[in-house]
């Protein structure tokens, strides 16, 4: 509790701030935090959104005042067992990415930058799961944690008007996906033909903040194959737990 902040937001918001550095322990604690205010406090809260270091938590004024919800947050964190909590099993989404070519045009930038070729700058991409720490920027749009120094690569100078969704890009340490077209500074070196963001669907989502991306390299001819697959609603995305 002693790094915790509790500060109000609205009248029916409050934010529960975790330290002010983007770290993966810190963004941890976000989400164990909302998943307990979920599963502990259902009748009270509308809404709980995740970012970096801090909860933002909505709630009926009506039913539940300011003061006996801070209360019962001050109770999830000081009895909340964090080794049992952080057990809960993460979701591992699959992301097939067609690298380079027409689909990455800043690749080849992103290597020299680095001084290693394409292949290592995918090989690298592709090695490890990232962590979602949050949504934003556009619907759906992953800040992920965890990549590679190795391949950072600062923002373009001048930002492009239109990037296609899809694209998935570099900018400094972090990487990401352009979920629809949109504005965007990202050195871009793929693109996937899955839809991050599919509006019409119940849960329009393909994945949520505390979740973890596993990108995987694939060619133009099965990137052609999925999207036909993505667009006749006929594709089912690979989804893991983590460990298993």
């Amino acid at each position: 509790m002693q790094d915790v902040r509790i500060l109000k937001a609205g009248e029916q918001g409050l934010v529960v701030e975790f330290g002010n550095v983007i770290d993966q322990d810190i963004n941890a604690k976000v989400h164990r935090l909302a998943k307990a205010i979920i599963t502990e406090l259902p009748d009270y809260v509308l809404e709980v959104i995740p970012t970096y270091r801090s909860l933002m938590v909505y709630f009926d004024p009506l039913r539940n005042s300011r003061k006996n919800l801070e209360e019962q947050i001050i109770r999830c964190l000081q009895q909340k067992d964090e080794a049992v909590v952080s057990n809960i099993a993460a979701r591992v989404v699959t992301i097939p990415v067609c690298y380079g070519h027409q689909f990455g045009p800043d690749i080849d930038f992103v290597a020299q930058h680095n001084h290693v070729t394409v292949n290592e700058v995918i090989e690298i991409h592709t090695s490890k799961p990232y962590l979602v720490f949050m949504l934003g920027f556009t619907p759906g749009f992953p800040y992920l944690g965890g990549m590679s120094e190795r391949i950072a690569t600062p923002r373009l100078k001048k930002p492009r008007v239109k990037i296609p969704a899809g694209s998935v890009g570099i900018a400094g340490s972090q990487t990401g996906i352009y979920p629809i077209d949109s504005p965007g500074g990202w050195q871009l070196i793929g693109q996937t033909p899955v839809r991050p963001f599919s509006p019409a669907n119940s849960n329009p989502f393909l994945f949520a903040a505390g979740d973890y991306l596993q990108f995987k390299h694939i060619n133009p001819d099965e990137y052609a194959t999925i999207k036909e697959l993505v667009e006749s609603g006929a594709y089912t995305p690979v989804v893991s737990i983590m460990g298993n």
